[in-house]
């Protein structure tokens, strides 16, 4: 059998000082810590066998993912299969008060599809394809996504067998963190997670736009 590595990379923190919901508004780049955040992900995997990094259309994706394929001398691909998802709340200041407001209560009755976003079968149904295409890609060697919170979790909870619906706190999905999938030739292996930048986390440091 041949083993193939396919990461999913969250990207770094972003400079987002209103604390936006910023979803997939373009724009929001990589604050310093996040720029620090994407050096330590080259390190980390400047000696791996990488031989494909793709990254969203965003800008801090792709920002992310620029110290990742640098080393290798790779480009870096795109791939809105791994977008963020996309949420009616987009552009508005994150705080429970004012997703609570009764003009955006209407938004809130379903949290199994969730009634306020992209269904979450349909984040795992795209996230699954762009890795099967990035696996076949890479095969016997290793891949990096750099993707999203929310898509890279629901890859996670789909590839386990978990239920898509949960609590945003229940992820396990830090800002820079790695999910590794490991794959014997189409089938998968094993999951693991690392979080090679968790030193320059901070409660701070957490991103609300994801």
């Amino acid at each position: 059998m041949t083993r193939t590595l396919v990461h999913l990379v969250r990207h770094g923190e972003v400079f987002n000082p209103e604390k936006v919901l910023y979803g997939r508004l373009d724009g929001y780049h990589l604050s310093e810590r996040g720029q620090a955040m994407a050096r330590v992900l080259g390190d980390y995997f400047a000696d791996n066998d990488l031989s494909v990094v793709t990254a969203s259309s965003l800008i801090r994706a792709r920002e992310t993912a620029a110290p990742i394929a640098e080393p290798h001398g790779l480009p870096i691909g795109t791939d809105d299969r791994v977008i963020e998802a996309a949420n009616t709340f987009e552009g508005q200041v994150v705080s429970l008060g004012n997703f609570l407001r009764p003009k955006h209560l209407a938004r809130m009755y379903d949290v199994r599809t969730p009634s306020w976003g992209e269904p979450y079968a349909e984040i795992a149904a795209r996230m699954q394809a762009a890795m099967a295409d990035v696996r076949a890609a890479a095969e016997g060697h290793e891949a990096v996504i750099v993707s999203h919170q929310l898509p890279i979790w629901m890859a996670r909870c789909a590839a386990e067998g978990r239920r898509l619906w949960h609590h945003p706190r229940s992820r396990e999905c830090s800002l820079a963190s790695v999910t590794t999938f490991a794959f014997d030739d189409a089938d998968l292996a094993e999951i693991s997670y690392a979080e090679p930048a968790k030193h320059l986390t901070s409660d701070s440091s957490a991103s609300v736009g994801a």
